[in-house]
């Protein structure tokens, strides 16, 4: 390494070192989004130093070729991908469009909703709770000497509530099914049982919840809930005595020098800088408003809230940042870790009922996944057996729904198999800070 780079990183370690202590020292008067700011204009997300250039390889063209066939068959109108190897970002590049009206390509640092891929992050935090001495897994959620104590999550019917546990939640085994309807996404109904004005919020939407008998006792069966990490959110906050996106920024998120991930926003003029814009299905329903009932609108721009998913769904990322993430939590990696080797180990135990915690799934061969799907947006982020991970994000909907995740890992799996010969260079540590670096390994 030579002496500027040396310098330049340096500098870089000790920049960020100071302004995350001084994001916690602000925690309690200024705003994450301050935070934001005055971190990115000392350092810049990795992301934002990546161009599609960097991985014009001749070693990728079949994995181009395969994402661009699924973007015609099901008319994706946006891609990102982005591949690591033994824990180096070895290609990160868009495809199609963040913008069809205006003709703007996917670049890799463009952000896409992630959907559910919210959950693992959720679990990071969770995880890195516990390992703090904040909170035990096995703590009691609801009742007078439980972790949300506050009048109103007292207010339940269900004596069963008080046997939740923060693992119940982790493993969607606190009770509740999706038999009459997704929680998360009956605000409308929310709001006229409790006699509330739209739109409504994550305490509102746990309130009406508690209202209502469990669909079974804690513990004792399992079926996937929005709900169970949405509350986990709050769980986050009551203790941190933050905001959800706050804790997780500077607990998880900035010590990786991950920059740009944070909650999305409702509505397509709230975009942010480098969000990419979202399509609906051909001919898709439109939905009520979430902000006002009698207005028809599409479900990915105010016809689902972003916002409130926050814990369960919210979050915004481009690939690479999000690689960045899933290398912290793999022992394979050779990256640093953010969580000890018994959390991540714990993560990926399958409890008595079969579930992960943060992950949908993995098998015998060493894969391990997690997806997202909700209109607008696709996404999986998978770790491979053999040193390999990688995200894809599409910014469209289709009629495939969640399913079609499986069908980009296995064209994703196919496509890398055949790569002989991996670049060497690590394209998480292009520096951004000096243009007359391009790329260099830690």
């Amino acid at each position: 390494m030579n002496v500027f780079l040396a310098k330049g990183l340096i500098i870089k370690i000790v920049v960020i070192t100071v302004f995350y202590f001084l994001d916690v020292a602000m925690s309690s008067s200024e705003s994450s989004s301050m935070h934001h700011e005055l971190r990115s204009d000392l350092i810049r997300p990795v992301a934002e130093g990546l161009n599609n250039e960097l991985s014009d390889i001749e070693d990728f063209e079949e994995l181009e070729s395969r994402i661009s066939r699924l973007m015609r068959r099901y008319d994706i109108k946006g891609a990102s991908v982005a591949v690591a190897k033994n824990g180096r970002l070895v290609f990160a590049k868009g495809f199609g469009y963040a913008d069809t009206e205006t003709g703007q390509p996917v670049e890799p640092g463009h952000m896409f909703r992630i959907a559910s891929v919210s959950k693992l992050v959720t679990a990071v935090a969770i995880m890195k709770m516990q390992e703090q001495g904040l909170l035990d897994l096995d703590d009691k959620v609801f009742g007078p000497d439980a972790i949300l104590n506050d009048e109103p999550y007292l207010d339940y019917v269900d004596r069963r509530a008080e046997d939740i546990t923060v693992r119940h939640l982790l493993i969607h085994s606190a009770g509740w099914n999706r038999r009459f309807g997704d929680h998360m996404f009956m605000p409308h109904l929310v709001a006229r049982d409790l006699d509330i004005e739209l739109p409504v919020h994550t305490p509102d939407i746990i309130r009406f919840a508690l209202r209502r008998r469990l669909h079974f006792s804690p513990g004792t069966g399992t079926s996937y809930s929005n709900l169970g990490y949405a509350i986990l959110g709050e769980i986050i906050e009551k203790i941190s005595g933050r905001r959800y996106e706050q804790y997780v920024q500077q607990s998880i998120l900035y010590p990786l020098d991950i920059l740009d991930m944070r909650i999305g926003r409702n509505l397509e003029n709230e975009r942010f800088e480098r969000e990419v814009k979202y399509y609906g299905t051909p001919n898709a329903p439109v939905a009520p408003s979430i902000y006002d009932a009698g207005t028809m609108v599409s479900r990915h721009y105010g016809g689902n809230d972003i916002e409130t998913l926050g814990a369960a769904g919210g979050w915004i990322a481009s690939p690479a940042e999000l690689l960045k993430l899933v290398a912290a939590i793999d022992n394979e990696s050779g990256m640093p870790t953010i969580l000890s080797d018994h959390s991540i180990s714990s993560m990926i135990n399958r409890s008595s009922r079969g579930r992960l915690i943060g992950w949908t799934g993995n098998d015998s061969r060493g894969n391990l996944w997690r997806t997202g799907s909700f209109a607008g947006t696709t996404s999986v982020v998978t770790i491979n057996g053999n040193g390999l991970s990688w995200a894809v994000i599409f910014n469209s909907s289709t009629y495939r729904g969640s399913s079609l995740s499986r069908e980009i890992n296995g064209q994703m799996h196919t496509a890398l198999n055949n790569i002989e010969n991996w670049p060497d260079h690590d394209l998480f540590y292009l520096s951004a800070e000096i243009p007359e670096l391009t790329e260099y390994r830690r």
